[in-house]
């Protein structure tokens, strides 16, 4: 197969299962705002990302069925919609940055995070990390430890079985 104007990465996939791959990264960008890939996929991404946004911003009829054909989920269209748009109405394009994380340990890949320019990670304050801390212990502490058994538990077993 040639790879003459071949314009996307392949991702040693079938063609199905790439649209599947660049569908869920697209869900899962317009749902949390920010995440973790391989640099290729986050590069791949963008493309169609920012090419979502530049059509939602049409707000039309026509806009919302072309989305709603190449990403099958009326959620991700209504967000894109309602919230990204008008977030980047003012925008002309660059609508994602990626940040690269180093490697990955498996594999050595090439990671990198993909976001809207205009997140924010939320820092944890101290009251915020107080919280954060006591709600991870007390799930420590809920785990079921065996209970030990003391001398007169085992006494009283004993006659029980007798």
């Amino acid at each position: 197969m040639s790879r003459h104007a071949a314009r996307t990465q392949r991702f040693g996939r079938p063609k199905d299962q790439r649209i599947a791959v660049v569908r869920g990264l697209v869900y899962s960008l317009v749902e949390h705002g920010r995440i973790k890939t391989t640099l290729a996929k986050a590069k791949e991404l963008r493309r169609h990302a920012e090419k979502a946004i530049t059509v939602a911003k049409r707000n039309t009829l026509n806009a919302r069925r072309v989305l709603l054909s190449k990403y099958p989920s009326p959620k991700t269209i209504q967000t894109l919609f309602s919230d990204l748009a008008p977030r980047f109405k003012d925008r002309n394009g660059g609508y994602t940055r990626i940040v690269k994380a180093g490697n990955r340990p498996g594999d050595n890949a090439q990671v990198a995070y993909i976001e809207w320019v205009d997140y924010e990670v939320k820092k944890l304050t101290g009251e915020d990390a107080k919280g954060v801390k006591a709600a991870k212990k007390a799930k420590a502490s809920k785990v079921a430890k065996p209970k030990k058994e003391t001398k007169a538990e085992v006494k009283t077993a004993k006659k029980a079985k007798e």
